[in-house]
């Protein structure tokens, strides 16, 4: 019996190439979780001090550190072969950069293949106050991703990508007991009717950034036949 809600979804199928993602789709998809994940550990690795609250930096800190072994077992997955470089796929798309820019008050991101973060040339706007910034990464960032990793683990095939559905299914149960201690952290946090304003403001801009960078199901962008659902 899963203590969580829900299971990571495992729908196991026969190999079928017609219905598998190509392989340099599947790489660039890849990367680009690489480059989440190691996003998601130094944003909030940086937030462990930038918000002194002591129940608050107790799971920052352990959250950040499962998201940059989620990058190692992103990292383990890209292709080795000739002529490519593991570095240039980790790079975001721009809906991912325009997101990841806004939760963490970038105005204009410039990143690219194996850029850090956040961009040494960074130009700040006025940054979210933390109530805000904890609920856009827990009811924004994070159901996206899980949607998005749930999608790609329906079509990866069973053989071929045997090694990625697990890291997949790994991620994947993290990120959605993340999500439920950071969505039972917010509500603590929210104790007057400021708070519900701040905090519904800015998800409300995180999902216009996101949507009018591109994205649709989930944060990153899979091809239209992988179902949504």
């Amino acid at each position: 019996m899963s203590e969580l809600p829900y299971e990571p979804v495992d729908d196991a199928r026969p190999d079928d190439v017609s219905a598998s993602l190509p392989f340099d789709t599947t790489a660039a998809l890849v990367g680009e979780y690489r480059w989440i994940e190691t996003t998601l550990h130094a944003i909030l690795g940086a937030w462990v001090t930038d918000l002194p609250l002591a129940g608050v930096q107790v799971v920052l800190d352990a959250q950040s550190m499962r998201h940059a072994w989620h990058a190692e077992l992103f990292g383990d997955r890209l292709p080795v072969r000739a002529g490519v470089d593991p570095d240039a796929l980790t790079a975001p798309s721009p809906a991912t950069a325009a997101l990841f820019a806004a939760l963490d008050g970038i105005e204009v991101p410039e990143v690219g293949p194996g850029s850090s973060w956040p961009p040494a040339d960074r130009a700040l706007a006025p940054r979210p106050g933390a109530l805000p910034r904890l609920a856009g990464l827990y009811r924004v960032v994070l159901p996206r991703l899980v949607t998005t990793y749930t999608r790609h683990l329906r079509v990866a095939a069973p053989v071929a990508d045997g090694p990625l559905r697990r890291a997949l299914r790994l991620v994947l149960r993290d990120e959605i007991e993340d999500w439920l201690a950071g969505e039972r952290l917010v509500q603590r946090l929210v104790q007057r009717p400021h708070d519900v304003v701040a905090v519904y403001e800015f998800q409300e801009h995180l999902e216009s950034v996101a949507v009018g960078a591109g994205a649709h199901s989930g944060l990153v962008t899979l091809p239209d036949w992988v179902p949504a659902d």
